[in-house]
């Protein structure tokens, strides 16, 4: 049952994430702006995307399959 909440709640992140992007304008996104002056506008981006967006909801999809499945991943 764990599996699935986790897998739930990483997927509702992933999907706030996307929200937050597109409708607030990357507004309450701290370490966007963090990442941006370390490593440039447009790798910062992409590893912020990648790392609180893709990664969650990949995760938490996969969670909820394994759920489905009958597979207990913790």
């Amino acid at each position: 049952m764990f599996t699935l909440i986790f897998g739930i709640l990483l997927l509702v992140f992933g999907l706030f994430t996307i929200y937050l992007r597109v409708f607030k304008e990357s507004k309450g996104l701290g370490k966007l702006d963090r990442m941006k002056q370390v490593y440039g506008d447009k790798i910062g981006t992409l590893m912020h995307v990648i790392s609180y967006t893709v990664v969650p909801i990949l995760l938490g999809v996969a969670g909820i399959i394994a759920y489905f499945l009958g597979v207990d991943i913790f």
